[in-house]
């Protein structure tokens, strides 16, 4: 979820990381066991006078999977769920709307299924995992088409989506 975010306008910086669990500073490995609660995360710092918060989450709905709650993609599990964490009463209002938009677009056979939760505490991801795509470009792209994400954002956002 970092490439999609990077180099645009209004984004200062992205970080992958943990967040909604139970345990403070947990592992790759202690998320992916299910044991801590955590999902997969990415924190996004944005310039509010070049970016909106619901840009940032227009961004978002096209690189997912929005019907699945259940992980995404290949990655499939409670650290994979789909989560939208807002850091204020605002931002809840707007990803709520953001998502009713997106749920009554029709653009989609199936409810949106992106739970909005209150941030909570964020890791920042061991350093292997920070900028993925740039340090294993290979595997990175070769994620994207081998699990179905690459055809899925085409087919349901086309040429809107760029080439995130």
């Amino acid at each position: 979820m970092v490439k999609p975010f990077d180099e645009i306008p209004g984004i200062i910086k992205v970080v992958s990381g943990y967040t909604g669990g139970t345990k403070e500073n947990p592992t790759y490995e202690e998320v992916c066991s299910g044991q801590t609660g955590h999902v997969e995360a990415v924190q996004i710092t944005f310039d509010p006078a070049k970016m909106t918060y619901k840009q940032l989450l227009d961004i978002y709905w096209m690189q997912i999977d929005p019907t699945d709650a259940g992980g995404q993609f290949y990655d499939r599990g409670e650290s994979y769920r789909p989560v939208i964490f807002s850091h204020n009463k605002e931002q809840r209002e707007v990803a709520e709307a953001s998502k009713r938009e997106l749920n009554e677009s029709g653009k989609f056979s199936k409810p949106i299924a992106v739970a909005i939760e209150p941030a909570q505490a964020f890791y920042p991801a061991e350093e292997y995992h920070q900028d993925f795509y740039k340090k294993n470009p290979e595997r990175y792209y070769a994620y994207q088409e081998g699990s179905g994400r690459a055809h899925f954002i085409q087919k349901h956002w086309g040429e809107q989506n760029g080439k995130r």
